[in-house]
């Protein structure tokens, strides 16, 4: 009976130290996994923001404005890295990334990245910071709105219209401290 015992209780050893062994070898893997392929949107280690440009081959708009954002990027490749996202046929998905030279970006044939950012007219843009975090996104038609992104990342405001609101409220605020130093000074 001791001898069962005995050999039982060393079975179950020899069992823990490989499930362990397992365990390590696994998160390794999963670690190089992660490094190999990160998901988009993630942090990058480069401390580039993301941009994800949405196109697509039936749209007018998309296509002229594949020449605005290469160009963009040109003058902004150390602080951005772009990628082109689309969904629908695959062949005409790789027509459209020949026809307009898109080879050195990154293309992504996923309606779920669209679906993910809210997407429902093109082109729209994201903007992702160097720690993963959206900073803006909206429609973009000419190289205007692709800076704009930009400048909503460095102001903290999404849009023009939130810099004119906070600042509204700024005003408002100044206005009543104003109003009650003058009520104050009369009364």
């Amino acid at each position: 009976m001791v001898e069962a015992l005995a050999v039982s209780q060393a079975v179950l050893l020899v069992l823990v130290v490989a499930l362990t062994l397992l365990v390590f070898a696994l998160a390794r893997q999963i670690g190089v996994l992660h490094e190999r392929v990160a998901p988009l949107g993630a942090a990058r280690e480069d401390g580039r923001n993301q941009l994800f440009l949405f196109v697509s081959p039936s749209c007018p708009m998309c296509k002229k404005l594949l020449a605005v954002a290469r160009s963009f990027m040109r003058s902004e490749k150390r602080h951005i890295w772009l990628a082109l996202i689309g969904d629908g046929e695959r062949s005409e998905q790789e027509r459209l990334v020949r026809e307009h030279k898109l080879e050195a970006f990154p293309y992504v044939i996923s309606p779920v990245v669209g679906m993910t950012y809210q997407v429902g007219k093109l082109p729209y843009s994201v903007l992702i910071d160097e720690r993963g975090i959206v900073r803006a996104k909206g429609l973009v038609n000419s190289r205007e709105h692709l800076e704009s992104l930009l400048v909503a990342k460095e102001t903290g405001y999404a849009s023009i219209q939130a810099y004119l609101d906070a600042k509204g409220a700024d005003a408002a605020a100044n206005g009543d401290r104003q109003a009650r130093a003058a009520a104050a000074i009369e009364g």
